[in-house]
């Protein structure tokens, strides 16, 4: 087999230890591999690095799980050719399992060029995401948060979100607080209400007659002051994004002419794929690096169920938030595309299929920079033959019950 590098270095990162194994030519010319052990304290990584710098290693392959290959690929980045690999695609001969085998076998890999690195996209792109990802995680923490506020309302009896679409909303913010701090009486919470709200007068007499204790009050309390500190963090949170993303300011107006992608959709998703669309061959490969596209499962022949699979979390979760929203659009070539998917395959199936439609759509808007162009609602119609629309149309009414017989129109 093809030797590619002549010097290169394979690491087993673990949470305190690294195993390394680095492969170099000896005076006769044959292969030879040197074994050795760090700590994962900075000093000791920073050892790592002058002892392959002194070795004359340019690649390093790393195999590892977690968050613990960040400190290790900091270190190494500014010096050597790096590869992140997915430990399920580099797994070992079964019985050789050990630290200092795993790095063996992988040395002996990214030797002869047999490794695919992982994406690991550039600082400021990095940092834009864990940006993003935390305030991700702070907005679910939130809608936990208001999940007890409905919990503990029920539990004393007040229906308000039986009237109120949002009990956080202006109106039930002030009807809450208001019940905290001890008044009770429906008439005068129910005069709280604004705008549209006050409509409903009668219902939010009724729904705000419970049995509101002070033990209710303390629970209330509690969650209100934790809701408004996320509010305020998750603000913070979108300053910081606003500024570290104002450089790709032109990438994001070109996600955002995405049918159902908005704002923070845009940020999310520029944070996860970033705006160098060259690291993915083909959209194909982007769509198969987030696992959003079909599964692939055939053998004899003939085609098996197959998952999307596990790829990007987070860049997954806000495609199929974006492909919700852009099923509820009017008049656009999502909305037929779910449609036409969910009467054969169901919803969830059509969802990932929209999903994996807006994600090539921001592959093309970022590779060539050019802003969407919806196709139109009656995309399909279009393309779809004359004669099999007419037979497609009255299979249709023959399901519902009734004897269809055609007759041209005069020209």
């Amino acid at each position: 087999m093809e030797q590619l590098y002549e010097r290169c270095c394979a690491l087993d990162v673990h949470k305190a230890t690294v195993s390394a194994c680095v492969r170099v030519p000896d005076r006769n010319g044959a292969r030879r591999e040197l074994k050795a052990r760090f700590s994962t304290m900075t000093s000791e990584l920073l050892a790592l690095r002058d002892w392959l710098v002194g070795l004359g290693v340019r690649q390093v392959a790393m195999e590892a799980t977690g968050v613990y290959w960040k400190p290790v690929w900091y270190v190494l980045e500014d010096e050597f050719e790096l590869i992140l690999c997915n430990a399920a695609h580099v797994k070992n001969v079964p019985g050789r399992k050990t630290d200092a085998s795993d790095a063996q076998w992988l040395c002996q890999l990214l030797e002869h060029g047999l490794l695919r690195g992982s994406f690991v996209p550039p600082k400021p792109i990095r940092e834009l995401r864990d940006l993003s990802r935390y305030r991700k995680t702070l907005i679910k923490e939130r809608q936990r948060e208001a999940n007890r506020l409905h919990k503990v309302l029920e539990d004393a009896g007040i229906k308000l979100g039986c009237v109120a679409a949002d009990i956080l909303g202006v109106s039930g913010r002030a009807m809450i607080d208001a019940l905290v701090a001890g008044h009770a009486d429906p008439e005068a919470l129910a005069e709280l209400a604004r705008g549209r709200l006050r409509a409903k007068l009668p219902a939010l007499r009724l729904a705000l007659e419970g049995r509101f204790s002070r033990h209710h009050a303390r629970l209330v309390s509690h969650i209100l002051h934790h809701i408004d500190y996320l509010d305020e963090t998750i603000a913070s949170l979108s300053d910081e994004v606003g500024e570290l993303i104002a450089p790709f300011e032109p990438q994001l107006e070109l996600l955002e002419t995405i049918t159902g992608v908005g704002r923070r959709a845009a940020e999310c998703m520029l944070a996860e794929l970033g705006p160098d669309m060259t690291r993915f061959p083909t959209h194909r490969h982007c769509a198969r690096w987030a696992r959003i596209s079909p599964g692939n499962n055939e053998s004899g022949g003939k085609h098996r169920h197959g998952t999307t699979g596990v790829g990007n979390p987070w860049l997954r979760e806000i495609l199929i938030e974006c492909a919700r929203a852009a099923s509820r659009s009017r008049d656009t070539y999502l909305k037929a595309q779910y449609l036409r998917l969910r009467s054969r395959r169901g919803d969830s199936k059509a969802i990932v299929a929209v999903a994996h439609s807006i994600l090539i759509s921001a592959y093309y808007v970022l590779a060539r920079n050019e802003p969407y162009s919806d196709l139109g609602f009656d995309h399909y119609q279009r393309l779809e033959h004359h004669d099999h629309q007419v037979r497609r149309l009255t299979r249709q009414l023959e399901a519902l019950g009734h004897r269809v017989t055609l007759e041209p129109l005069a020209a």
